[in-house]
């Protein structure tokens, strides 16, 4: 399957180019899109064979779903249960940019992830094409655009050269600022536990939730 490629800096084709993206997520496609990290590869995160069609492109297996992206801070709400103050409060304070957050997912949810174990990652990425691509398409399903054990691309040679034949859609953005990807907060536990430390420090992501007596911890 061969991909399109459309230059987001030029305004006609940033148009075109997101307009055949929302096509092709609807239809069950890949896309891969600019993120503030790096770039990521998506699909309908409500549709069981486009997310499975992702895991396969990376060579991943069902037990590392890929993280979610939204267009709006609201849509956690639709999308997880339990939401701890603190982690509302980092919703408020850091979205969109660089933070996901692992929730408690709503059980009325009719999507399949993966192995998530009744948990869903939601992020807003802090990127004007991302965002615009995400308020046409809905929630996606989003990881990085890599082959699984190859760096993360951060621009769209790389991100075509490892993936270009399994996606319909590359919008190209330029260069972004990775590659540290974001960083992963556990908030289903009694404590938010740090996952994955990436570019958001851990020292300003306590200093939001101290105030409201949580704190984050780092295991390790």
């Amino acid at each position: 399957m061969s991909s399109r490629r459309y230059d987001t800096s030029v305004e006609e084709e940033r148009e075109d180019g997101l307009a055949e993206a929302s096509r092709a997520v609807q239809r069950g496609r890949l896309v891969i899109l600019p993120t503030d990290t790096v770039y990521g590869v998506g699909a309908d995160a409500f549709d069981p064979e486009a997310v499975q069609r992702l895991l396969e492109a990376k060579g991943r297996g069902r037990q590392m779903p890929p993280p979610v992206l939204v267009s709006a801070k609201s849509t956690v709400e639709a999308l997880a249960i339990g939401i701890p103050e603190w982690a509302s409060a980092l919703v408020e304070e850091l979205w969109p940019g660089s933070l996901t957050l692992v929730l408690r997912q709503q059980p009325s949810l009719q999507w399949d992830l993966g192995e998530t174990r009744g948990t869903v990652a939601v992020r807003m990425p802090d990127h004007e094409v991302a965002l615009e691509l995400l308020a046409r398409t809905g929630p996606l399903a989003v990881s990085s655009a890599n082959r699984t054990g190859l760096p993360a691309a951060t621009d769209a040679d790389a991100a075509e050269e490892m993936l270009g034949e399994e996606v319909r859609v590359i919008l190209d953005a330029g260069p972004t600022p990775g590659p540290s990807p974001s960083t992963i907060i556990d908030c289903t536990g009694e404590r938010g536990r740090v996952l994955r430390q990436g570019v958001l420090p851990l020292a300003r992501i306590n200093e939001i939730v101290s105030p409201l007596g949580a704190e984050i911890i780092d295991e390790g």
